[in-house]
């Protein structure tokens, strides 16, 4: 159970009046509860290392928020931040950089608002938590999975049920892999199911009902997500570390998408589409800002001694999608882009951690077919051609042969995307292409979406199903969160034997599967 950090002494006003004072404003009067700021949307944090991290919340209003952190719940002894003001152009959303932070310690952070036009008027505070990554070797766990309140699926009695499932395993982060929204999925207040019942949409609004164009309609995909109890409770005391898919702008796009011909958009454009989509993406979660490309997705997080974390970005930089069959690596061919392989190369060859987990948005071995082209392409890496390397084939055969060869040890994939979940381990003596040592790929999800799959595996890298869990036949596709079919993934690993163990779970707690993994030692 996730304790309520709103049930003690900090949500106390004294220690709200305090950063008021410290901020330089003018010392409030009483307020009436109705012409005081709020907090909308609750808090996040993100992307946190040893010694940072990110938080984020929204106000209703232009304010200015004060910040304090401190290393105890009862905020005794707090840091007070120098206070930022919140304003229309960005939504009233605000996040910052938490820095010089100790290393394994609970971070406790508040924030108070004021009203820029009316100083008299002030928020009530709001708190959250996370733990920083370890300098020593210790026990960590994080979850993951992928695509939220897709297919029309929405808040209904239980809500985003799966999201305090996880919450229950306390893990040190959750990594969500993409479609973290449904921006080209309209929803209904009802939805008739095949077992002659309905699924309501208790909570639903005007920005949900259409294929989001605007910024605004953008924004307004993430707080639907952000109205759900049970995120937002997981969000105040644990981080996420986004990464993004296709469905954060609209289905399976690329440059060779063509929207000429839905009627559910206005606007044709899937450049100025996407611009928008990002500038949302980057505004409403705790993601870090790259100075060097702002909007840049694919990082590290380097979590301890234990574990590294690549996040990477297989849509912003991809070719145009079709048959995937080039025979030579080209711009057109690439999924991830030359200057981001470079960049995941150069850091998996820095990396001194145990585990590198590449997080990926998309599966490398499962075949996911662009069926919105005039012919039917290859959405993901997979050409379906089982043969030896081709088209987005190259770049991946490219990386795996380089982990090889530069004795890189202790890869492990984890990806969503396909709205099942499964265990695959790659075999070179499977394989068409066999120039890489085997490694494991971990697919999980949907956290709350339509069910579908399983779908087929091409052969060229040799994946092995060691187990999957999907609608069956009978069952078809597109099963609502009711039906249970929901799925999340777990990692622990040891901080004394570095072990791994990676467990796929169900949206009600079963453990599905099991492996511990058991790191190499290259010497």
């Amino acid at each position: 159970m996730i304790p309520s950090l709103n049930r003690r002494r900090l949500m106390k006003s004294a220690g709200a009046t305090a950063v008021l004072a410290a901020s330089g404003l003018a010392m409030p009067a009483l307020s009436r509860a109705s012409s005081r700021p709020v907090f909308t949307h609750g808090v996040q944090s993100g992307d946190v290392d040893t010694n940072s991290g990110m938080i984020w919340t929204r106000t209703d209003r232009p304010s200015r928020v004060m910040f304090e952190v401190s290393t105890t719940e009862s905020f005794a002894n707090s840091k007070r931040l120098a206070a930022l003001d919140v304003l229309p152009e960005s939504d009233f959303a605000v996040k910052r950089l938490l820095e010089d932070l100790p290393s394994d310690q609970e971070i406790f952070y508040r924030m108070v608002a004021v009203d820029l036009s009316d100083t008299n008027a002030m928020s009530e505070p709001v708190i959250g938590r996370f733990r920083t990554a370890p300098a020593a070797r210790r026990n960590v766990r994080f979850t993951w999975s992928g695509d939220t309140a897709g297919q029309g699926w929405g808040i209904d009695d239980q809500g985003m049920y799966t999201y305090a499932t996880m919450a229950r395993h306390e893990p040190d982060f959750f990594l969500h892999s993409g479609d973290t929204i449904y921006a080209d999925g309209p929803m209904k207040d009802e939805v008739e199911l095949a077992d002659g019942t309905k699924w309501i949409n208790k909570v639903l609004i005007d920005e949900k009902r259409k294929v989001a164009e605007t910024l605004d309609e953008y924004r307004g995909q993430w707080k639907y997500n952000l109205m759900d109890e049970h995120c937002r409770a997981l969000n105040a005391v644990c981080p996420t570390f986004f990464q993004w898919d296709d469905h954060e702008v609209t289905n399976n796009w690329s440059s060779s998408k063509d929207l000429s011909g839905d009627d559910r958009y206005s606007e044709k454009s899937v450049g100025l589409l996407t611009a928008r989509a990002a500038r949302a993406f980057h505004e409403m979660t705790p993601i870090r800002f790259m100075p060097a490309e702002p909007g840049r997705v694919y990082r590290k997080i380097a979590y301890g001694p234990l574990l590294d974390v690549f996040f990477l970005d297989l849509r912003s930089y991809r070719g145009p999608n079709g048959a995937s069959m080039e025979e030579e690596m080209t711009d057109a061919s690439r999924i991830l882009g030359a200057e981001q392989m470079r960049w995941l190369k150069r850091e998996l060859a820095n990396s001194r951690a145990t585990w590198k987990v590449i997080a990926s948005d998309m599966p490398i071995g499962v075949i996911v077919w662009d069926d919105f082209m005039e012919s039917s392409g290859a959405e993901a890496i997979a050409n379906g051609d089982h043969g030896p390397a081709k088209g987005r084939e190259l770049e991946i055969a490219d990386l795996l042969r380089f982990i090889k060869n530069a004795g890189i040890d202790n890869t492990v994939w984890m990806t969503a995307d396909v709205h099942y979940t499964a265990a695959h381990y790659y075999d070179p003596n499977k394989a068409q292409f066999q120039d890489f040592n085997p490694f494991w790929e971990f697919i999980s999800g949907p956290i709350h979406a339509g069910t579908f799959g399983p779908n087929d595996l091409d052969m060229t890298f040799g994946p092995e199903v060691k187990y999957v869990k999907a609608p069956t036949a009978e069952q078809g596709a597109n099963l609502p969160p009711s039906a249970g079919l929901q799925f999340f993934g777990i990692a622990d690993i040891d901080g004394q034997t570095e072990q791994m163990t990676v467990r796929l779970m169900d949206r009600d707690d079963n453990e599905l599967y099991s492996v511990t993994l058991d790191p190499v030692h290259s010497t």
